[in-house]
Formats: C-alpha cells, sequence, structure tokens
C-alpha cells in the first residue's frame, strides 16, 4: 500500500537518503562508506525508521541485506520525494540566480559513465547550467583548489587536503607500450619489467601523490607530458612507459598489457570540504548511479 502522507512529512530527508543509500548497496558498510560515515549511526537511522514505519524495511542475513516488500514501496517514495526536494533546491537557487555548475572533467570525456550522467542529469536538471572545463593532467582536482570548479570527474590518488571525495569506479591499469615492443606480446606485466625504461613526468609542481602513482610508485625519468595524447606521442615517438586504465582504445601502432602489481585506477567526484551548495550533493547522487551501470 502506499505510505501515508502524514508519515512521509514526518521522516527527515537525511533519513531517507541513508534509507535509499542502504537500498541500493545492499550492504550497510558499502552504505556508510558512501555516505562517509561510520556504520553504528547509519544502522540506527534506519532502525528509527523502521520503527516509525511499523515494519522491517531490509530483511537481514550474513550474507547482507534485501528489501522487504514495504521497503521496496518505501525506496520509490523515497527517491520521489529526493528528487522533488532536489528539483526545489534547484528553482530556488535559480531564482537567486545561482542557476550554474562547473563541472572540471579530466581524461576520457568519452567515458561511458560520463554520457550516462550527462544523460541523467540534464533529464533531472533542465534548468541548470552546467559548464564544463578540461583540465590537463597537472592537476588532477581540475581547478577545485584555485576556485575554478565547483566539482571535479577526475582520478584518485591525490593530495585530499580539505576535499571530498566520492568514489565511483574503480579500473585496472596497463602499461602501453609500441605495438613492436617485446613486452607487448606478453599476456601481463609487473613494475619490475619495466624497471629500466623511461617513463613520462608531469612538470616540476605536480601533486607529488598523483605523479607516484602514475610512475609506479619510484622515482623516474622521461620526457615531460601535460595531456593524454602527449603521453601516447612519447610512447610512439620514444618508446617512453606510460600507464594507463584499460579499457580505452588506443591507435593501431600502441598496445596495452595488463599490470598486475598496480593498484586500480579509482574514477572519483570530489568536491571542497563544507561546500553546502545543493546542487553539488543532487549532482553525486546522479553521478553515482551513472557510474554503477
Amino acid at each position: 500500500m502506499p505510505i501515508p502522507g502524514g508519515y512521509r512529512c514526518s521522516v527527515e530527508l537525511r533519513t531517507l537518503r541513508y534509507f535509499v543509500a542502504v537500498a541500493e548497496e545492499l550492504h550497510f558498510g558499502r552504505a556508510a562508506t558512501r555516505l562517509h560515515m561510520s556504520q553504528p549511526p547509519l544502522s540506527r537511522a534506519i532502525k528509527q525508521l523502521e520503527a516509525e514505519a511499523g515494519a522491517l524495511l531490509f530483511a537481514r542475513s550474513p550474507a547482507g541485506v534485501t528489501l522487504t516488500p514495504v521497503g521496496a514501496v518505501l525506496l520509490d517514495e523515497a527517491r520521489a520525494l529526493l528528487d522533488h526536494a532536489d528539483r526545489v533546491r534547484a528553482r530556488v537557487f535559480a531564482a537567486a540566480g545561482v542557476a550554474t555548475l562547473t563541472v572540471g572533467i579530466l581524461g576520457d570525456s568519452t567515458d561511458p559513465g560520463a554520457t550516462r550522467l550527462a544523460d541523467a542529469y540534464r533529464r533531472s536538471h533542465p534548468d541548470i547550467d552546467i559548464r564544463i572545463r578540461d583540465t590537463d593532467l597537472t592537476d588532477p582536482t581540475c581547478g577545485l583548489r584555485a576556485g575554478l570548479v565547483d566539482i571535479a570527474l577526475t582520478r584518485a590518488p591525490f593530495d585530499e587536503t580539505a576535499l571530498t571525495l566520492r568514489e565511483l569506479r574503480t579500473d585496472p591499469v596497463g602499461v602501453v607500450l609500441r605495438a613492436d615492443d617485446p613486452l607487448a606480446r606478453r599476456g601481463r606485466l609487473r613494475r619490475a619489467d619495466l624497471g629500466d625504461r623511461r617513463w613520462f613526468q608531469f612538470p616540476r609542481g605536480t601533486d607529488p601523490i598523483w605523479q607516484s602513482y602514475w610512475n609506479g610508485g619510484e622515482p623516474r625519468e622521461g620526457p615531460v607530458v601535460r595531456v593524454v595524447q602527449e603521453c601516447l606521442q612519447a610512447v610512439l615517438w620514444n618508446g617512453t612507459v606510460g600507464l594507463a586504465p584499460l579499457g580505452h582504445d588506443l591507435p593501431a601502432e600502441l598496445a596495452a598489457v595488463p599490470l598486475i602489481d598496480m593498484a586500480p585506477s579509482r574514477v572519483v567526484a570530489v568536491w571542497n570540504k563544507g561546500d553546502t551548495n545543493p546542487l553539488i550533493r543532487s549532482f553525486i547522487e546522479i553521478a553515482t548511479a551513472a557510474y554503477r551501470h
């Protein structure tokens, strides 16, 4: 049965966001991580919500949780309410002249997750003007610290001081080589196999955590690059070693070999800690769903 209107009004939107996170993750630990909170208060909030509903919303087992029939009804209602609340906030901000969100993008703009995000956000917020700032590889925060963007779609790791991150996806990493390189015929490689090679470098002043990751965790020498095309050309012309997330198309002259002892590359959305712009919150929720598929 539909949830009574009085009950809907008595529940805080924050609690509904907690519920939706658990319902989508079907795991309290993952939901807590997604919400950037610890698990105990999340569990207490859901138990209080169940008490107010007068019914269990989740069937719990050692393997995880599943939605009960009542929980499934509430999930539909909660999503509708939260979507409506986000639209209300967006309209209020639009009336106040705050109807623009600037998004920094690092890397491949043809990423299917980013494409799904653009489609979903345009459907949910047709009146919001999205401005895109495409950035090079020297700033993994895409201008966030400098105040040039409101939120960034990028890859971790980098210095997270004063920033908030939401992980959207992880990608395995491979080494990009010339197709005629003997190592390109290998089914997989380790970083030790590349120890005598030159690796591309980022300019002086680039985030050292970011630089270290893309250099396989060790000091390297090689040509300086700023954008993806320069990385590919460095490999093609100089035989330089380059690392890249797997799954992207490469020119026929290049090949990517999985690197099995390299931590995955994390696709993240990142924004300034404490930023209360509601357009950012709705962007994060839509991005999380878009990259999950």
